[in-house]
């Protein structure tokens, strides 16, 4: 599954992704659902999906055809919005419910504790035999990764009787834009960076694949995309980092190849190494920058060869 977490967080509690189920008032324009339990049923039922499945392919497929079988989530860079005890506490607590959520009991075979502390009763249980089906189902973990987060302790959204997800994490996760053009992501690659690091300290180092990284424009932007060039720099840089740090990452992949429909902005933003006229009929591809810069790369070539070569 992709973005596992980003999905039933979409889907299930604020209602912007398909199946669109939510609850006010913890979603826009909710007709059905319940975002204060069933986010956690459809996590709970993924990650039995998820064991079934990969169980299935390890007993009747994996020794011939030597593949392997993992799950992939959304990540963020969590950073305490402040030094003191209470926001430190609240940005590992928010690793918990982000990331934890799935990678705990695919790991340990159980949900975070403090998952367990804040949800109570709504959150599922697995029984002994489901928890053994799930623990060790993922032969590899993909990450999607885009922006570090600041993490501010919230600890009056407990208070509240009812709670969605995002309530019952007790935290704020805020952005610190800097002066940026808008529509762009900072750059800021120590983030992905800790993620890597959390994983090897926390999960057992296991092996990890970035599934998309990238920088988003606007789509009638120029040819000359210098700033996804130094974003994707930094943050080839920084996964280099963390694997000499001991990080077992084993492949990067930008977001994306060229220009496409966008989940949140459709045609109005992109992230691809190659525009696309979308008012062409041919749908013409035109390279960027960027796309040579990281032909350049992947050749081993100096980061401004394309430029003395043109």
């Amino acid at each position: 599954m992709n973005e596992a977490n980003g999905f039933v967080m979409g889907g299930y509690d604020t209602g912007v992704f398909p199946p669109g189920r939510c609850s006010s008032p913890f979603g826009l324009n909710c007709t059905r659902g319940n975002s204060t339990t069933e986010p956690y049923i459809a996590t709970h039922n993924i990650l039995l999906a998820h064991a079934s499945a990969a169980g299935l392919y390890k007993e009747k497929y994996q020794a011939k055809q030597n593949g392997v079988v993992g799950l992939n989530i959304l990540t963020y860079g969590m950073v305490p919005w402040t030094n003191s005890t209470e926001d430190v506490i609240a940005a590992q607590r928010v690793h918990d419910f982000f990331h934890g959520w799935f990678l705990d009991p695919l790991v340990f075979g159980d949900y975070p504790e403090s998952m367990k502390k804040n949800v109570g009763s709504r959150l599922p249980s697995f029984t002994p035999h489901q928890s053994k089906l799930v623990k060790g189902s993922c032969d590899f973990f993909g990450l999607n990764h885009y922006r570090t987060m600041y993490i501010k302790d919230d600890p009056d959204s407990l208070k509240r009787t009812e709670r969605d997800y995002h309530e019952d994490m007790a935290a704020k996760m805020l952005s610190k834009q800097g002066p940026l053009p808008s529509g762009q992501f900072p750059i800021d690659p120590a983030g992905l960076q800790s993620v890597l690091e959390h994983l090897k300290q926390v999960y057992g180092n296991p092996p990890v694949f970035i599934h998309e990284n990238g920088q988003m424009t606007h789509n009638n932007a120029s040819l000359s995309d210098t700033s996804r060039v130094e974003y994707l720099e930094a943050f080839i840089g920084g996964v280099l980092q963390a694997m000499r740090n001991g990080s077992d990452t084993r492949g990067y992949f930008v977001w994306s190849f060229m220009d496409v429909f966008e989940l949140f902005d459709g045609l109005k933003t992109s992230f691809g190494l190659y525009y696309v006229d979308f008012n062409d009929p041919d749908l013409k591809r035109h390279a960027k920058f960027s796309a040579h810069w990281y032909y350049n790369f992947l050749k081993g070539r100096r980061k401004n060869q394309y430029l003395w070569d043109h």
